[in-house]
């Protein structure tokens, strides 16, 4: 799997926030669910991801890329948890709503509509593609281990 979509409640971490990091990007943390920990135990340096406001906007609003590969949860004393760090890469031109991604007959079976409640979901090759041409993005971006 290249790509992934991590979904941020924007009061807590927004698309700003995750800019103002640059390069160095920042710890995906504070997740405490198997299914999303274990998409980031599967996740390798140069895979890329949307960046999802979630709660409030519901809405693609970037792309990530991986730049540390999954390791203990600073913010836990817990070894069950496990992170990864990712930076920004560009803005999504034109925001993908949820509503919009619901209303595409080609994304009916992406996680985000199948599985809306998971923060950490894989997104196929086919889904990066169609989402990226939906938020108007003139140069798709693309997984260096796509």
């Amino acid at each position: 799997m290249a790509y992934w979509l991590f979904k941020s409640e924007p009061f807590k971490w927004s698309w700003d926030d995750q800019k103002a990091k640059g390069d160095v990007g920042e710890e995906w943390d504070g997740i405490r669910n198997y299914q999303a920990r274990n998409n980031m135990r599967k996740m390798q340096l140069g895979d890329l991801g949307f960046f999802y406001h979630s709660n409030e906007g519901l809405e693609v609003v970037g792309v990530v890329e991986i730049c540390a590969l999954s390791h203990p949860d600073s913010t836990i004393d817990d070894e069950r948890w496990d992170c990864v760090d990712v930076k920004a890469v560009c803005d999504m031109p034109e925001p993908v709503t949820l509503k919009a991604v619901k209303a595409n007959p080609e994304l009916a079976s992406m996680a985000l509509v199948t599985s809306m409640r998971l923060s950490v979901q894989p997104v196929t090759p086919e889904e990066w593609e169609k989402v990226c041409i939906m938020g108007a993005m003139s140069d798709i971006p693309r997984s260096r281990n796509d």
